[in-house]
């Protein structure tokens, strides 16, 4: 799993590339990053699947600020990324959410 930032002088605005490889994403058709940016809506932002099998979205963010995401496999599976900046337990359930922090 990637996470790679790209802070703008121009504006306070980082872009921010996630991506899902490897054995989460070669079997799957389908993949969303959800997150509070979108509202945790599942559908908002889907990512792209690259003919090697991986999926990858770049998304502004802006900067100074924390978000706390996941990613969302073919609908039914929802993984953290191993890399993110540190985990924040949800608020039900016992699992927890990554945390990209700008």
């Amino acid at each position: 799993m990637i996470i790679k930032k790209q802070y703008l002088k121009s504006r306070p605005v980082c872009k921010v590339t996630f991506g899902l490889e490897g054995e989460v994403a070669e079997s799957a058709v389908t993949a969303h990053i959800v997150g509070e940016f979108n509202d945790w809506d599942v559908k908002a932002t889907p990512m792209k699947k690259l003919k090697n099998g991986a999926f990858t979205v770049t998304i502004d963010l802006e900067q100074g600020r924390e978000y706390q995401f996941r990613y969302l496999i073919d609908e039914t599976q929802w993984e953290n990324a191993l890399n993110a900046d540190r985990y924040a337990p949800i608020p039900y359930g016992d699992g927890e959410n990554s945390v990209i922090v700008l």
